[in-house]
């Protein structure tokens, strides 16, 4: 039985979020995701799927190979992707989806990750496991650019992250791991290092410099939180995320475009957090089902957050779009009554909240209900109150566990928000006693009754305690009597023959299991001496 069991799901997913299968494989070097002139870009090898707003594919630049890491140009109009293998930077129209430019980079062994700031586009080249990586920068105002030399000699492809006169690079395939802080603003110069060992850093997977080059946001492998530092100073500036335990690996990281929120992803925890950008407090965090994050897959487009997802089942990639998550949260609260039965119509209470002094007002919920088979169907759509209050009535015809879920869309100010309820609906018992009432002594005596489930066709195998209390002048004695059986439609017979007068009361006694709650029935008789 559920008594009034309540559940809101927080932290959730909004109503309005969806995820997409992108049709692509975990295997195929999943690699990096951009976004701009109002789509969504996601490589993975030898494709670069394209999304709309809504996170629904429009179409993919096929035909490539490598494909990994994205920068997008500040405009939108142009998205650039790092060929590992073929050593090339495409340059891709975004609202052709054509490739306008192809960059040759022999001399530096497989482009990886990208970063753009003004007419710069940064590479970080350099094959696993080896010391031949280094950084190099691109001037995309000409048509043959020269690459700049910023740095050699690092194990892997470092991680890049470039705003405003800084580029910062990270050291990704050593453990600790340094990050090297640039001026660019004219010849790339070192400004200075954020010691990897002083600091407890290794691994950083994302790196996010502030569109003033004023600061460095950093997600590494360790530790396991997400850090802000001073790009002049080096200094840190604050942790977000810092739990105790393991609260998973950080593995994306992505500045709201108004620079106020932080979002950062992990794996083998909570998979998407928002935080304050100044003061560190955590804001959103929700969970998919769908899998865990991929490394570097988190990015704004206006107030909606999309991350890649892969499922620990087949390696699929899915699309993860976040509607509004720089609103604020709404929340929904769902009651289900503390005795549902079948062919009785249950109430669910709930409420919708918003944060604040703000007022719901009349809202429309959408109501959905799964069936104990899995099956599910939609209900009629309820009205809040003024208040946020709502009741939704169902009337189950089986038994088991029926799930009820309410949503609530949101609108321009506030997440939507999503609630379930579990009501595990039970068959009410009916069970009836009857007999004679009065007789002789050591007269045969015949009880009859029904035990009934409401919305049970056949109650075969159901088995009924039976007990005898009798009172008299002598005092009182309970007996227990031999079990009645009842049959597939729920009539039972007993029989007693009282050996002495007094007042008999018979009782008979369903104990109750799983879907079927107890119940008893009684009958008095009144046994007489016989006077010859």
């Amino acid at each position: 039985m559920v008594f009034g069991l309540l559940l809101a799901l927080t932290p959730t997913a909004s109503a309005a979020d969806s995820t997409t299968d992108l049709g692509m494989d975990w295997s195929d070097r999943p690699g990096d995701i951009a976004v701009g002139n109002g789509k969504v870009f996601v490589s993975n090898g030898d494709r670069i799927a394209v999304a709309d707003a809504k996170g629904q594919l429009v179409g993919a630049i096929t035909g490539l190979a490598d494909a990994y890491g994205l920068a997008m140009a500040p405009d939108g109009a142009h998205l650039y992707a790092a060929l590992t293998g073929p050593r090339q930077v495409i340059e891709i129209d975004t609202a052709s989806l054509e490739i306008t430019r192809r960059i040759d980079l022999a001399a530096y062994p497989c482009p990886t990750h990208l970063a753009r700031s003004g007419d710069w586009l940064w590479v970080g080249y350099g094959c696993l496991t080896t010391w031949g990586g280094g950084v190099i920068g691109l001037g995309l105002s000409t048509a043959a650019s020269q690459p700049v030399v910023v740095a050699t000699g690092l194990f892997g492809a470092p991680v890049l992250a470039a705003g405003g006169n800084t580029l910062a690079v990270g050291e990704a395939e050593v453990s600790p791991s340094d990050m090297f802080v640039y001026d660019v603003s004219a010849t790339p110069t070192l400004r200075g290092t954020i010691d990897g060992l002083t600091n407890g850093t290794s691994g950083p997977i994302e790196l996010v410099v502030t569109p003033d080059g004023s600061n460095l946001l950093s997600a590494s492998a360790v530790p396991y939180r997400f850090e802000r530092w001073d790009t002049t100073t080096l200094a840190k500036v604050r942790s977000y995320g810092e739990e105790p335990g393991s609260p998973g690996f950080p593995m994306g990281l992505v500045l709201s475009p108004d620079g106020t929120q932080v979002v950062g992803g992990r794996t083998n925890g909570t998979d998407i957090t928002m935080f304050d950008a100044t003061t560190g407090a955590k804001i959103h965090a929700v969970d998919n089902e769908i899998g865990d994050l991929v490394a570097g897959s988190v990015a704004f487009l206006g107030a909606d957050v999309f991350a890649v997802l892969r499922s620990p089942y087949d390696d699929g990639l899915h699309l993860w779009r976040l509607e509004g998550f720089t609103r604020p949260d709404s929340m929904l609260t769902l009651t289900a009554p503390a005795d549902p039965f079948v062919n009785r119509q249950l109430a669910l209470t709930g409420r919708l909240e918003l944060p604040g002094e703000a007022a719901p007002g009349t809202q429309t919920i959408t109501v959905t209900h799964r069936l104990p088979d899995g099956t599910s169907q939609p209900l009629d759509n309820v009205t809040t109150t003024a208040d946020g209050s709502f009741t939704v009535t169902d009337t189950p015809t089986v038994g088991e566990e029926h799930v009820y879920t309410v949503f609530w869309g949101g609108n321009g100010d506030f997440r939507g928000s999503v609630a379930s309820v579990t009501a595990t609906v039970n068959y009410a018992p009916s069970l009836t006693l009857t007999g004679p009432a009065s007789g002789p002594v050591g007269t045969t005596l015949t009880f009859r009754g029904v035990l009934r489930f409401d919305g049970l066709n056949s109650t075969d195998g159901f088995t009924l305690n039976v007990r005898r209390t009798m009172s008299n002048s002598s005092g009182t004695i309970t007996t227990t009597l031999p079990w009645a059986h009842p049959s597939s439609n729920g009539t039972y017979r007993f029989t007693d023959r009282p050996r002495e007068a007094g007042v008999y009361t018979y009782t008979v006694e369903w104990l109750g299991y799983g879907l079927f709650p107890p119940a008893t029935a009684s009958h008095d008789v009144r046994v007489l001496t016989v006077v010859e």
